[in-house]
């Protein structure tokens, strides 16, 4: 049983982590008409890392 609350212990951030960066990383995208980026945001669970790097260098600028 130790096992299983460890796995959840650190299974709930990480799918709320996720969620979250998903979330504006899609956002972001869409409102930027960048469809490739928002796809790949959308099918790749990479732990937020996508997003995050879409959102810091390929976003596009105001």
């Amino acid at each position: 049983m130790a096992l299983e609350t460890t796995i959840l212990i650190w299974l709930i951030p990480m799918v709320i982590w996720e969620a979250v960066w998903k979330g504006i990383g899609l956002w972001k995208s869409g409102r930027n008409n960048q469809l490739k980026w928002f796809i790949a945001i959308l099918i790749l669970n990479t732990v937020g890392i996508l997003p995050i790097v879409y959102l810091k260098f390929f976003q596009k600028k105001k």
